[in-house]
């Protein structure tokens, strides 16, 4: 009886199907196991072999959990909204709700182009997803929930004093009894403050705007991201060397009405937050530095000539009168109110050029010196000696508070910068000398960045301080004179959270005298509606300004068609839409109730599933996804809703499988192509070509070359020996390369089995490492070899027969082997053992059913195909997935006895099989007795008997 993966890939897939085997339920003694993969973006490229390699991993460990005995959790759905589609949609006409549904589901696009389909081809893996839970981010019932959060942010505000959000019905009543002045909350910067009477006299309108200014959700002119060619805002991932990733277009900044979410208020919970959580230490540290905690002063500078001050948050107050020099963004609101006339035109020209440059590339260039003088000079605090004030593009207008003061004796890009412009023509005189206010420092050659050692000097009254005395009598003399105040700062500020696109979550937002009106909760969800073009309208609208169906009507409570609009009782509704990180960012609390139309999950459900006891995806998303997710979470948790204050307990980050890419060589100037071995006598240029053409031993077919690209058609090629041998290169595996191989055509040819073994033996979960389908026919043998110890041509030759001592050591070396690799995430490891198994028990003849059966089951969650075609063949009528996993006896691998090498006068004659617990007398006995060795003495007796138990005998003389 052969082994037939497809046969029985298919038989398996359709049972799994039939029978809901990998259904979690939401009540169960079983103690539960939550295992949660990052939930893929469904494209029309499909997978390669590299998008499954977390799946497989989190696949092998939710079967092991099963086997454990835990009611395991582990969904798959889709983060269906996106850029991407929409892209799509307006280069070919097609609605991306068509195309996103045809790449997830499978069939044929507009286009004619056949689409293999993300479930097809996730089925075709043999995962053990529970289907029944299902999401699209993209679906009504999915983003109603996401709508109603939404609004949940726009009613809560933010508690400093105790740390967490309240309804803003809350904040209303301490504002009708005592005003804001005493209430600690994480609001604007620029709140006036009222008292309970004031409040009270407010309009409708004027209360709305100042509780935009606390609400955690709000509308705000921000500093943004915009793309023209693309119509919308990005986030600062989607920028790469100043041009949106997708499409290469220019990306400027610019200052935008936008939605945001007060993400700061939590700043400091998601810092600590990350002690209580088992994540790499790389991801952790990734969002401290995002998070970027830093604990100063915030001074207040006075503009010269102007009633303007400049704020600026500095961690070294202890440097106060070290400042030479201030810098602010050149966005900063100051800027055009304190050029002066002489350096308007050269100001304005550097806030041109500076506007196409992303944040990301601004804070990334150490090396680039640039900047302006304003011509505007500010006062010092203490010494009222006038400081020039310039601005530079190293400064963020998002970051603190957009301006720094310059002490180039103690920074490095302060000492580059003023150096730089020390005499120069731009500085106008607007460049002093640099202070130098460190005794018995030297800063003839750089800054003196350090801490300590410092001793403060020509500082008045901070003269022979250290660094921790000059701080804090600095915040101390600076409060006293009203001009600062220590403070903690962080570098997190507010997510953008609207987007000009089409293809994402409406906002249940309609605008009354231009002030924002949260839809009932009872009316969600409000649908996306059609358009005709999902491009900007003409006047530079969002494309959703192109619905002829979407306004408001409170009386009907429903959506309307745009030209009944009269602003009585039908309003304009939002036209933005929110961005793709709103539908991930809650996800997981969907999956452990994904059908409850009512609410996004019930109490019940979420009491039981708590958090995400494993979660596995890629680091890429560590201060995007990750970072917003858990800030969710603890919303939802303030709101009584998220039962934990951490989303995902353990995190693992896979690696990224890399192609290997073929290349052939062109003589530079001609259509002449030289087989690898021949570029030396050449002058060449390297060529990609589709890596499935070319077979292990790096040969390319030329005559399917020809066929496959017209420019090879009338090629001329040098052959080297008859062959034509391709180059190889290691890089990311990408349709640009042609180096993607199709998991599809693995599974055909080989088996699901082979795919997911050879995934995870490839190496290290957390490592990169590079895919060679040459590899995979090893370990398709070794299933092969492995069903051999099942049946032989004649069929099952399973016996009853009791297993040997050699049998119960190999089987439950690979128990222990396999139990402890699974735990701990070694996968590689145990794809390993699993061969060294099947070697031995092959060699040892085994076929006792009491050694087959446990081994089915260890193989069971890596190959879980052929698992179960054993088991049933075994005789069982249920699935393999749920039976207990062995257990490891140790006194299998206990040695009782010991096979001596027998030496005579240190050469090894022969080896003797003895128990290890014989004594030093009995082994000698025994030896000199042997056969063996009387024919090496030939009659002489030894001079001395040297014996170490359990490891040597020796016989000297």
């Amino acid at each position: 009886m052969k082994y037939n993966p497809n046969e029985i890939d298919a038989k398996w897939q359709k049972y799994w199907a039939e029978n809901q085997t990998f259904a979690a339920k939401n009540n169960s003694e079983k103690p539960k196991h939550y295992v949660l993969d990052m939930f893929p973006y469904p494209s029309g490229a499909g997978l390669h072999v590299g998008h499954p390699l977390g799946y497989i991993a989190s696949d092998v460990y939710s079967r092991f959990k099963r086997h454990q005995g835990f009611n395991v959790l582990h969904p798959m759905g889709y983060d269906s909204f996106g850029l991407p589609a929409e892209q799509y949609a307006i280069q070919t006409g097609q609605r991306p709700e068509d195309t996103t549904r045809v790449n997830i589901d499978g069939g044929v696009d507009k286009e004619g182009k056949q689409i293999a389909g993300y479930r097809k081809q996730l089925d075709k893996i043999g995962f053990s997803f529970d289907w029944s839970r299902e999401v699209r981010t993209s679906n009504p019932d999915y983003y109603k929930h996401t709508q109603w959060i939404f609004i949940q942010l726009f009613n809560s505000w933010y508690c400093r004093k105790q740390g967490k959000a309240f309804d803003i019905s809350e904040l209303v009543t301490v504002f009708e009894e005592s005003g804001n002045a005493l209430v600690e909350a994480v609001c604007d910067d620029n709140v006036v403050i009222f008292t309970a009477e004031e409040w009270n006299s407010y309009s409708e309108d004027q209360k709305e705007k100042i509780l935009l200014q606390y609400r955690l959700t709000y509308l705000a002119e921000t500093e943004v991201n915009w793309c023209p060619g693309l119509g919308t805002v990005l986030a600062n991932d989607e920028i790469v060397n100043g041009v949106s990733e997708r499409g290469g277009f220019p990306v400027i900044r610019k200052k935008m009405t936008q939605w945001s979410m007060r993400i700061s208020a939590y700043a400091e919970r998601l810092l600590q937050g990350l002690n209580d959580i088992d994540w790499s230490e790389s991801i952790k540290e990734s969002q401290r530095n995002w998070i970027g905690k830093s604990v100063g002063a915030l001074v207040t500078f006075n503009v010269k000539n102007h009633n303007e001050v400049i704020e600026v948050f500095t961690t070294r107050p202890d440097t106060i009168f070290g400042v030479t020099f201030m810098t602010l963004a050149p966005e900063h609101d100051l800027v055009a109110k304190i050029t002066t006339p002489e350096q308007k035109e050269a100001v304005e020209a550097y806030i041109e050029k500076t506007s196409k440059r992303s944040e990301r590339e601004r804070m990334a260039d150490v090396k680039t010196i640039s900047g302006v003088f304003t011509g505007a000079y500010a006062e010092h605090p203490f010494t009222k000696e006038a400081i020039p004030v310039w601005i530079g593009d190293y400064v963020l207008a998002g970051y603190g508070t957009g301006a720094v003061m310059a002490v180039p004796c103690g920074d490095e890009r302060d000492y580059a910068f003023a150096n730089f412009f020390k005499g120069h023509p731009e500085a106008s005189g607007g460049m002093p000398p640099i202070k130098n206010i460190f005794a018995n420092v030297d800063i003839s050659e750089a800054a003196y960045g350090s801490k300590d050692n410092v001793e403060i000097t020509a500082s008045d009254f901070l003269n022979g301080l250290n660094y921790k005395d000059a701080k804090s009598k600095a915040i101390y003399k600076l409060e006293e004179i009203g001009q600062g105040k220590g403070k903690t700062n962080y570098r997190l500020r507010d997510a953008v959270f609207s987007r000009q696109r089409y293809w994402g979550e409406p906002f249940p937002v309609y605008y009354v005298n231009g002030l924002p009106k949260m839809i009932d909760a009872q009316h969600l969800p409000i649908i996306l509606p059609e358009v005709e073009k999902y491009l900007p309208t003409e006047d530079g609208l969002p494309p959703l300004g192109n619905a002829a169906v979407w306004a408001w009507d409170t009386k009907q409570n429903k959506v309307v068609n745009t030209d009944l609009v009269d602003n009585v009782s039908i309003f304009a509704l939002e036209l933005n839409t929110m961005p793709g990180w709103a539908g991930s960012s809650w996800y997981w609390m969907r999956y452990m109730d994904a059908h409850n139309e009512n609410e996004f999950a019930s109490k019940e459900a979420l009491a039981y599933w708590e958090s995400v006891d494993l979660y596995i995806g890629g680091s890429e998303h560590a201060t995007g996804h990750l970072l917003y997710s858990r800030f969710w979470n603890k919303f939802l948790k303030d709101k009584g809703f998220a039962p934990t204050e951490e989303p995902f307990k353990k995190l693992i980050n896979q690696g990224m499988i890399l192609g290997t890419s073929a290349l052939v060589y062109r003589v530079s100037g001609t259509n002449k192509y030289v087989s690898k071995n021949l570029i030396g006598n050449y002058e060449t240029e390297a060529l990609h070509i589709d890596v499935n053409m070319v077979n292990a031993a790096d040969e390319i077919d030329v005559e399917r070359l020809k066929r496959w690209q017209p420019q090879f058609e009338d090629g001329e090629f040098i052959l080297d020996n008859g062959k034509f041998i391709v180059g190889r290169e290691v890089e990311k595996m990408s349709k640009r390369w042609y180096n993607v191989v199709n998991p599809d055509d693995i599974c055909n040819e080989y088996g699901a089995d082979t795919l997911r073994l050879y995934e995870m033996f490839l190496g290290p979960l957390e490592q990169t490492k590079p895919w060679s389908t040459g590899g995979i026919t090893g370990v398709f043998g070794f299933l092969k070899k492995l069903w051999r110890l099942y049946f032989d041509d004649n069929g099952l030759i399973v016996n009853n027969d009791e297993p040997t001592k050699d049998n119960l050591k190999s089987l439950h070396k690979t128990i222990k082997k396999v139990a402890e690799d699974i735990e701990n995430f070694s996968f590689n490891t145990s794809v390993s053992q699993f061969m060294i198994c099947v070697n031995e028990l092959s060699s040892q003849n085994c076929h006792s059913r009491a050694i087959l059966e446990p081994l089915t089951i260890l193989v069971s969650p890596y190959a879980p195909h052929i698992a179960e075609e054993l088991w049933s063949q075994l005789g069982h009528a249920t699935s393999i997935s749920e039976v207990a996993f062995p257990i490891f006896e140790e006194k299998h691998l206990v040695e009782t006895n010991k096979e001596y090498p027998v030496s005579f006068n240190g050469k090894m004659r022969f080896t003797i099989e003895l128990p290890l617990d014989l004594t030093k007398e009995q082994i000698e006995e025994i030896v000199m007795k042997d056969e063996r060795t009387q024919k090496q003495l030939d009659g002489r007796t030894p001079n001395k008997v040297i014996i170490v138990p359990g490891k040597i005998i020796n016989l000297v003389g």
